[in-house]
């Protein structure tokens, strides 16, 4: 459920001004915004300059409207640059913060390549794994150097030497190599 049936909008914003909200109507696909989908629209505008922003929504109408969106990539055809928009959130009533529309900045490839992306592989690595620090769970990391543990307590001590018996209960190794 992560496509679309709803009327998709998009505005692009450069340097020169902006396009105004421009309906995505035929995608080079048969069907449009559908789970894991690449879509391809042609949208004729001005040339813009350099882009800086964009703004995408939809308008919320039609059965299972809630849309994940990854991200944009807008190829301008006069100065044959590539900018990317990442998004990686819903844009659903039902998801996430319940907003329809995003506004997306341009993601600087050129400073820090990739930069964004592993912000969000940050943020899902976190999510998958933040079970771990719940109140009550005690760490213990394996040293193959010094063969010891060292333990972290849900209280914030740290234990070097490591006993593996406690009163916390949970216990999760996690290997740790020198």
């Amino acid at each position: 459920n992560a496509g679309t049936e709803a009327d998709v909008y998009i505005s692009v914003y450069g340097e020169r001004g902006d396009t105004g909200s421009r309906q995505l109507f035929r995608s080079q696909k048969p069907k449009k915004f559908l789970k894991g989908q690449t879509d391809i629209f042609a949208v004729e505008a001005v040339h813009l300059g350099h882009l800086y922003k964009i703004v995408i929504g939809h308008n919320g109408l039609g059965s299972g409207n809630g849309w994940f969106l990854d991200k944009v990539v807008i190829k301008d055809s006069v100065t044959d640059l590539d900018y990317t928009f990442l998004c990686h959130r819903w844009l659903d009533q039902g998801q996430d913060d319940g907003n329809i529309a995003r506004e997306l900045a341009v993601t600087d490839a050129s400073t820090f390549p990739g930069r964004q992306e592993l912000e969000l592989k940050r943020v899902e690595t976190w999510a998958a794994e933040k079970w771990k620090f719940q109140e009550g769970n005690i760490l213990q990391f394996y040293n193959r150097l010094t063969h010891g543990f060292i333990c972290l307590n849900p209280d914030s001590r740290v234990d070097a030497l490591g006993d593996k018996k406690n009163k916390y209960g949970k216990v999760f190794f996690m290997w740790m190599y020198a």
